[in-house]
């Protein structure tokens, strides 16, 4: 019975490690059909503005980076960018205009660098990531058709840069001899009613008979969510979700 337990440990240990990567880049770019809703209001000093979405869909571009290496000390990195847009309606007043039911745009870029540990490795065709993500945002927010210190003006434009630390979880389970995936994953942080996330669930397809360079094909949902309390500047509280398509390479 020693023996046959004995024998049993070392294979499984030797599984674990044989189905762990010790070095992995894969790679993604695909389109997100995002519906965005929700609004922005400005109250500071008796101000009453109000940007409420038209929510109409908007498809957007994204990317992504996966760089897995062997040393245990150092994160593994993963990067990412994406897009977020809106259009709406504005009414009131704002800190730098008066609008009178002009139309209005939300673009936001983002890039995510997230240094990341595995916390299992493809361990019985189970992942478990943890990390940090820094979220850049690069917003640019115009409306047209206001009035700024009195004069009609045809519109305003404001570009803002604004970079968050958010806590990143990731899982992942292969299904064994399918070369399909099942993942999610989670960036998330909430301070003095500030709350952010970004969110997504998936499913892929590698093609694992090509070698050296599988191509793969992923299919998801994808929810991010901003609400800030205005304490000082606009308040915002807004959604974007929807379905996203990409294809991927791995390495």
């Amino acid at each position: 019975m020693k023996k046959l337990l004995t024998t049993v440990a070392m294979a499984a240990s030797f599984a674990t490690v044989a189905s762990a990567d010790f070095a992995r880049v894969e790679m993604g770019v695909g389109a997100w059909v995002q519906a965005p809703s929700g609004k922005i209001t400005y109250d500071v000093n008796g101000a009453n503005g109000s940007n409420t979405s038209n929510e109409k869909e908007e498809t957007t571009g994204y990317a992504w980076l996966l760089v897995k290496h062997p040393l245990p000390i150092i994160p593994n990195l993963r990067v990412e960018y994406a897009q977020i847009k809106d259009t709406g309606v504005a009414t009131g007043t704002f800190k730098n205009f008066v609008a009178s039911g002009g139309a209005t745009s939300l673009d936001i870029t983002q890039f995510d660098i997230i240094p990341y540990y595995n916390i299992l490795d493809n361990t019985f065709w189970m992942t478990i990531d943890l990390g940090l993500d820094i979220k850049v945002m690069n917003s640019k927010f115009t409306a047209d058709g206001v009035t700024i210190s009195g004069v009609p003006t045809a519109s305003y434009e404001d570009t803002t840069t604004i970079a968050l630390p958010l806590l990143y979880a990731r899982g992942r389970v292969e299904i064994p001899f399918t070369g399909i995936g099942v993942e999610a994953d989670v960036k998330y942080v909430s301070y003095d009613s500030n709350t952010v996330y970004d969110a997504r669930a998936k499913v892929d397809y590698t093609l694992g008979f090509i070698p050296v360079i599988q191509p793969a094909i992923e299919i998801g949902y994808r929810v991010q969510h901003i609400e800030t309390n205005g304490d000082t500047e606009a308040a915002i509280n807004m959604d974007f979700k929807g379905v996203y398509a990409g294809l991927m390479l791995r390495f």
